[in-house]
């Protein structure tokens, strides 16, 4: 009978692919904790932010304070906008946009044929409440709203030539006679006075 033959022994067979898979891991694992370790390491080194000085602090806000409600004398006026809020080139007008709790809607679309249109509270967050979703910017009944300034002025002319025609048209009335009666005149000079003034508009400049 033939013997087996011996097993031969040595070292077990290694797995290469296991083993590089095993050193990219260990790679991989060194190269993300150096950068955690670099910035703790700034953090530490890092020193504390400082309070600000109250009194710094209460200056800022004051200043803040005033450019919204602008002057005390007469109390604080809830529809003053500062004018360096205003985008050049526009007007801003606080218009009516409910009587009594009711949207009136009728005077809105009168508004929108005007050219005038509601002021985003996008724009100026401050102006209404933190934490609401708001589109427009209100406040009891009136609604912020906007149109370009050359519109307003020319829009404003017109209103004055339409008040200045108002007061020659009384005269008129004024200085006519019903039938019958003398003439209010002395020598071509009318016997009727009216007195009267004009005022100029105020137009916000650039």
């Amino acid at each position: 009978m033939n013997a087996e033959a011996p097993k031969k022994r040595g070292r077990p067979k290694v797995n290469q692919f296991k083993a590089a898979a095993q050193e990219v891991a260990a790679e991989r694992a060194a190269l993300e904790e150096a950068p955690r370790a670099a910035v703790e390491m700034r953090q530490e080194m890092r020193p504390p932010m400082r309070e600000e000085d109250p009194r710094t602090r209460a200056a800022r806000r004051a200043a803040e304070i005033r450019n919204h409600v602008g002057s005390m004398d007469e109390g604080t006026d809830e529809f003053y906008v500062p004018l360096e809020l205003i985008p050049e080139g526009w007007t801003y007008e606080w218009k009516r946009k409910s009587v009594m709790g009711q949207e009136d809607a009728a005077h809105q679309v009168a508004l929108a044929r005007k050219g005038w249109e509601p002021v985003p509270a996008s724009r100026h967050p401050s102006f209404m409440p933190d934490g609401g979703n708001f589109n427009t910017i209100e406040r009891k009944g009136m609604i912020l709203m906007e149109r370009p300034a050359e519109v307003t002025e020319e829009a404003r002319l017109v209103e004055l030539r339409r008040a200045r025609a108002q007061v020659r048209q009384k005269e008129e009335q004024l200085a006519s006679s019903p039938a019958g009666q003398f003439e209010r005149a002395n020598k071509e000079n009318s016997l009727v006075k009216v007195k009267k003034s004009y005022e100029a508009v105020p137009i916000p400049k650039d």
